[in-house]
């Protein structure tokens, strides 16, 4: 198969869970474990770091990867999901795994896939663990997928284990209580390995600290971290939060004594993380004249920071394309959006979009008021042919609506 044929086998005739939701769940690491055994144990083989969190894990993985990087090492980074392209998923110092690895490893494997019943995520955190390996990186920076615990990622022991977050998001598959989903975070903190939370509330500490005691771990707190507000290019509000957990960590880092980063590194990797891992879609302008930004938040927690963000903005008219998944409570985050808006609902390209004439008929009942669309880029064009210099334009809902914009055309 070449590679257009191998992403379409994998997407089309193996579970995942951007795709199909609940039916792409697993409830053990069952299938990981035979995985990883099967390809001669490579995550044994990596020194790592493990990222996990309801918001900001991805930004937080990129800068990582992108001080690292600075600081001269060779750096795997794997993420997910991806917005244009699969090979986005695994990079090695900002560089995007070949067509031909993925192809090779799929083709080389596909036998054993079929056999066990692999899912698209089991088989993809294998691929990325095969290619850190084969290409000798000095450190691979692994996201989590969903939740920790049952992660097919947590089959890795990291060097540190980091949480960013938690918040009620993914509650049919992680629970419906922040402890609960604390509890399922909290499943990649391994014995001995010290462990940085990013942010915690009155629930969720205890959780942690109860996990840190029965694995003998170290827990920092970065949240608690008095430190210089580093500038970044990654410049929503939140990334304040993301900024302080990455500081932590590259304390804890500095202090195992394997790796070395000095202050210097850790500013200029922080003021380079779109150009050094080439991430997008965090709090991203599009254009100038109207001022047009975009962001792959989606659940309560992440979107309330962002519309805090917006009313920040000074316009004359707020224009708001706004689309959803199928599986999102829209009485938990239609609240949250301004009434004061012109609404573009539209409808993300994928199997779980959700209808874009039961979103808006959703937010006509929070008194939000728009036209529906039959794309994402049509709302979009609209948007902006409705819109004069002085207004601003946000694009958001769901990582697949801001994947569906053209994000490297610049201003």
């Amino acid at each position: 198969m070449n590679y257009q044929e191998t992403i379409n086998w994998m997407f089309n005739q193996l579970p995942m869970y951007q795709l199909q939701g609940a039916s792409a769940y697993k409830k053990d690491l069952t299938n990981a474990i035979l995985l990883v055994n099967h390809l001669g144990n490579p995550q044994e083989k990596l020194k790592s770091i493990h990222v996990a969190g309801t918001n900001g894990k991805g930004s937080t993985s990129h800068m990582l990867s992108s001080i690292l990087q600075v600081a001269g090492y060779k750096v795997g980074l794997y993420t997910s999901p991806h917005l244009k392209d699969f090979k986005e998923r695994i990079k090695i110092n900002g560089i995007e795994i070949s067509e031909s690895f993925v192809c090779d490893f799929i083709n080389s494997n596909k036998i054993f896939f079929e056999a066990n019943d692999m899912s698209f995520f089991e088989m993809t955190v294998g691929l990325a663990f095969n290619y850190f390996v084969k290409e000798k990186v000095d450190i691979a920076i692994i996201e989590v997928g969903m939740g920790g615990r049952l992660d097919a990622t947590n089959v890795i022991t990291p060097l540190i284990s980091v949480i960013t977050n938690i918040a009620l998001d993914h509650t049919q598959f992680l629970g419906d209580t922040l402890e609960a989903i604390a509890f399922e975070k909290a499943g990649i903190i391994k014995p001995g390995i010290p462990g940085v939370i990013g942010e915690y509330t009155p629930e969720t500490k205890p959780v942690f600290l109860a996990k840190a005691k029965e694995n003998h771990s170290v827990i920092y707190f970065a949240s608690e971290l008095i430190s210089e507000n580093y500038p970044s290019d990654l410049i929503g509000d939140y990334q304040v939060h993301n900024k302080k957990t990455v500081i932590e960590t590259i304390a804890v880092l500095n202090s195992q004594n394997e790796f070395k980063i000095s202050e210097a590194k850790i500013k200029s990797g922080l003021l380079n993380v779109v150009k050094n891992t080439g991430l997008e879609g965090r709090w991203q302008q599009l254009g100038e004249f109207p001022k047009i930004i975009c962001d792959t938040a989606h659940n309560k927690n992440g979107l309330e920071i962002v519309m805090k963000q917006i009313q920040k903005e000074k316009f004359n008219t707020l224009h708001i394309v706004l689309g959803v998944v199928n599986d999102k409570d829209l009485d938990e985050i239609l609240p949250l959006f301004p009434t004061n808006a012109v609404y573009y609902f539209c409808k993300p390209n994928i199997p779980r979009g959700l209808e874009t004439t039961i979103l808006q008929e959703k937010a006509r009942k929070h008194h939000l008021s728009g036209m529906a669309y039959s794309s994402v880029t049509e709302a979009y064009s609209q948007s902006r042919n409705n819109s004069t210099k002085n207004d601003f334009i946000f694009i958001g809902g769901s990582t697949f609506v801001v994947a569906e914009l053209p994000l490297n055309k610049g201003l």
